[in-house]
């Protein structure tokens, strides 16, 4: 009987020495390392910030990591080691905001996209909307110029006045922007929007004919004939604005607040976003890849 106590005893000496000195799993090792590039993500920088990717869901998390020392990760190892993490992403909400325009017998241009976002090239077609950023001295409007074929944001103007020299100024940059980087906009370019009373008014359908493009503007309360540029809106209000968000540093104060908010917004999370309709390429990229061509 003593004998066979000493050879039970032996062996569990022997089974807990191996495991002691047994190496870790291979699954282990490479969720040890993925976790520490996921909780890199929650630390702040010197302003305070967190980083834009701990925005990121299952899916883009997934392709964000890909492209880095994680290339082949399966989406079911990031989602279970997000979960671990209580890493869940953004979640967006759903409240379509339909136009409010100066009447619906003014007279506007037809709706030439008719919910079609796609465009062959770049330079073809670019939708536009505004936005509001809620500051201690009041409502800060956001306006946006988006290129529908590689979905990046082309122009910007932040206000505190909605008036059409107000978007006005968003279309003019993103002229100039194309302009400036030798991608001239040629005669044809379809500018469609919302039917707000700026972008109905007899000035700014002048200067879109002036500039030789083709306006289109949406219906009347229907706020999905401009879904795409909905889309960026309601990203820039859930990644920028929001309470939490890795870009505010502080109260927002005055208009120069929110301009700093949206070009860190731009530089640091919008430019290096992945377009799901693009399969997981970023809006840099896919403008890079064809605009050369």
């Amino acid at each position: 009987m003593a004998s066979c106590v000493s050879r039970a005893s032996r062996s569990l000496h022997s089974a807990y020495r191996a495991w002691k000195i047994r190496a870790a799993a291979v699954r282990t090792r490479s969720d040890a390392v993925l976790l520490d590039r996921l909780k890199a993500l929650t630390v702040r920088d010197v302003q305070g910030r967190q980083q834009p990717e701990i925005l990121y869901g299952r899916r883009k998390m997934t392709a964000w990591l890909s492209r880095g020392e994680f290339a082949g990760v399966s989406k079911h190892t990031v989602d279970r080691l997000m979960r671990l993490e209580g890493m869940n992403g953004l979640v967006r909400g759903r409240k379509p905001r339909s136009t409010v325009s100066t009447g619906k017998d003014s007279a506007r241009a037809p709706d030439l996209l008719k919910r079609n976002f796609s465009a062959p090239h770049p330079n073809h077609s670019w939708v536009t909307d505004f936005t509001y950023v809620p500051t201690w001295g009041g409502f800060v409007y956001v306006a946006f110029a988006i290129d529908l074929y590689s979905r990046a944001i082309v122009g910007w103007h932040a206000s505190t006045v909605k008036d059409t020299p107000f978007v006005e100024v968003c279309l003019n940059m993103a002229l100039w922007r194309r302009d400036n980087a030798g991608h001239t906009v040629q005669p044809g370019l379809i500018h469609h929007s919302d039917a707000g009373s700026q972008y109905t008014s007899i000035r700014f359908t002048e200067t879109v004919a002036l500039e030789g493009l083709v306006a289109s503007i949406g219906t009347v309360g229907d706020a999905y004939d401009n879904a795409a540029a909905e889309t960026v809106m309601g990203l820039y209000k859930n990644e920028a604005v929001a309470k939490n968000s890795p870009f505010i540093t502080g109260p927002l104060k005055t208009l120069a607040d929110v301009e700093k908010l949206t070009f860190d917004w731009l530089e640091r999370g919008i430019n290096v976003n992945y377009d799901l309709a693009r399969h997981y390429r970023t809006w840099l990229d896919q403008q890079s890849a064809t605009i050369t061509t």
